[in-house]
């Protein structure tokens, strides 16, 4: 007889072993990026698949624990990194060079494909729909809309400190802050190191390729992000996305992650169903939290399933129970 697991029960969860399956993503112009599968415990299988889609130029191993934490639930986890950055670092040719925009469209493409491609192979084996849910971090939830595919694969998207990041949306000295870096400190970088250093972007963050960092800076400067950007035009798919977009924004995030600039992205989702999330250090418990935080494993048992609770619950498809035999 079938028993329910209860992936709720942390205590449960922790025991259970996941495999990480190394693999390769071959984007839409040939490029071959790095990546990898959390596989969940074989007594669990696979329940849904995940996206976790990086902030800028940081390390697909910067959120390998939360992955490993999806998996134990069930999900079956693809991560990787953009070209350029890590281990996708060969991926980008000596001489050439790579745009935000590349980014989304490119690379994260790859993994829409390869996720969507998992899921379906899983719906036939196991005769059922399964969900199909993206994690996006900053910049891997804001340009998510850019994606091709997205409105069509993806059931839910999880935002966490993804934003709408004009300078406009900033107040006080972080504005002032904002303004500096967009108009300043980007520019100047790449025009006296070629490249934006990554320890001007946080703790995380590695170099950042020139071209990425003058569209950061250009975007940054104009009213409505990349949504104000005419060139993309056609190629924005938010307001046909209509499945379920959850935003957090992190009260102690002045830097990179104000508020209102959640709020503005969350407005983008015109057809979908939007909830937006906002969670303090107080609510942890701890000091800070800030817009590298999320994903520390040290928080991640008081944050994590804090964020994914709100988001399986809406999404029938992420929240059916898996059973044993």
């Amino acid at each position: 007889m079938a028993t329910s697991l209860d992936l709720d029960d942390d205590a449960f969860a922790r025991n259970l072993q996941t495999r990480v399956q190394p693999t390769a993503l071959r984007c839409s112009d040939g490029r071959l990026l790095a990546a990898q599968w959390f596989e969940p415990p074989a007594a669990l299988g696979v329940r849904a698949i995940a996206v976790i889609g990086s902030a800028t130029a940081v390390p697909a191993s910067y959120y390998r624990h939360f992955a490993e934490w999806l998996a134990r639930r069930g999900y079956a986890v693809l991560s990787f990194d953009y070209r350029g950055i890590a281990a996708s670092h060969e991926a980008l040719l000596p001489g050439e060079d790579v745009r935000l925009r590349d980014w989304a469209r490119l690379d994260m493409g790859a993994a829409l494909h390869a996720a969507d491609k998992r899921r379906r192979a899983e719906e036939a084996e196991q005769q059922r729909d399964l969900g199909l849910l993206w994690v996006g971090h900053s910049l891997g939830g804001n340009s998510v809309g850019l994606v091709p595919g997205f409105e069509e694969k993806v059931d839910a998207l999880l935002g966490v400190a993804a934003q709408v990041a004009y300078l406009g949306h900033w107040s006080g000295f972080a504005r002032l802050q904002a303004w500096l870096f967009f108009h300043l400190m980007l520019p100047v970088s790449v025009r006296l190191f070629g490249h934006a250093p990554g320890r001007m972007l946080g703790p995380r963050a590695q170099d950042l390729p020139a071209s990425a960092a003058l569209e950061w800076a250009a975007w940054g400067r104009t009213p409505g992000f990349l949504f104000g950007d005419d060139s993309l035009t056609r190629e924005r798919s938010y307001h046909r996305f209509t499945g379920t977009a959850h935003l957090w924004s992190i009260t102690d995030d002045h830097l990179f992650g104000p508020a209102a600039a959640v709020d503005a992205l969350a407005a983008q989702f015109s057809a979908a169903s939007v909830q937006r999330h906002v969670v303090s250090p107080a609510d942890l418990g701890v000091k800070k939290i800030e817009h590298f935080g999320p994903f520390r494993r040290d928080l991640g048992a008081k944050l994590w399933p804090r964020l994914l609770a709100p988001v399986e619950a809406a999404t029938p498809r992420l929240s059916a129970r898996l059973h044993s035999a």
